[in-house]
């Protein structure tokens, strides 16, 4: 699955990339997901101004409870930079993270954490929980939230509306 979103291509821009430019580009992955008939969460690591890891959400298509946004894009990251610890990357998000994603949040040293919408039903990164800044733990992660909300924040309705309405398309494993 990850081979279909090469770490390391670096968005087009006329300027040098910036927080709105690498959410834009987890919000594409969230559109991504949502086509799969998957809860539209988009992630990307950055890496120095760079691209190293992306994904988004396919826990229905691989049926993996694991295979959250966060969790393929850190994996993406660390087998783009050969070793588990992502030291001075930033994670961009539509989704606050939920514990599991802020626990492997904290454990690959990411540095800073942007993310989209709130989560009021499973957030771990101020919402509910405030795990990637936990004094308790061996790591603390810089906080950004609410960054594109709004955008972020329409994906989840829309896609949200349609699978209440029946009318939600999830493509088979063979089909993706």
């Amino acid at each position: 699955m990850r081979d279909e979103h090469p770490g390391g291509e670096p968005p087009s821009l006329l300027g040098p990339p910036d927080d709105e430019t690498f959410m834009r580009v987890a919000l594409q992955e969230a559109l991504l997901a949502y086509e799969r008939g998957e809860v539209p969460v988009g992630a990307v690591v950055v890496d120095d101004g760079r691209i190293i890891g992306r994904g988004h959400n396919l826990r229905e298509t691989l049926n993996d409870p694991t295979a959250h946004a966060e969790m393929l894009a850190l994996t993406a990251a660390a087998e783009a930079r050969g070793e588990w610890r992502l030291d001075g990357c930033s994670l961009y998000v539509t989704l606050e993270p939920c514990p599991m994603c802020a626990g492997a949040i904290v454990n690959a040293r990411i540095k800073r954490v942007v993310f989209g919408a709130s989560d009021p039903k499973a957030g771990a990164c101020g919402t509910l929980f405030n795990l990637v800044q936990d004094a308790r733990l061996n790591h603390r992660t810089e906080l950004q939230s609410g960054l594109l909300s709004g955008e972020a924040g329409e994906i989840l309705k829309s896609f949200f509306r349609e699978a209440r309405a029946g009318t939600l398309k999830r493509k088979r494993k063979d089909e993706v």
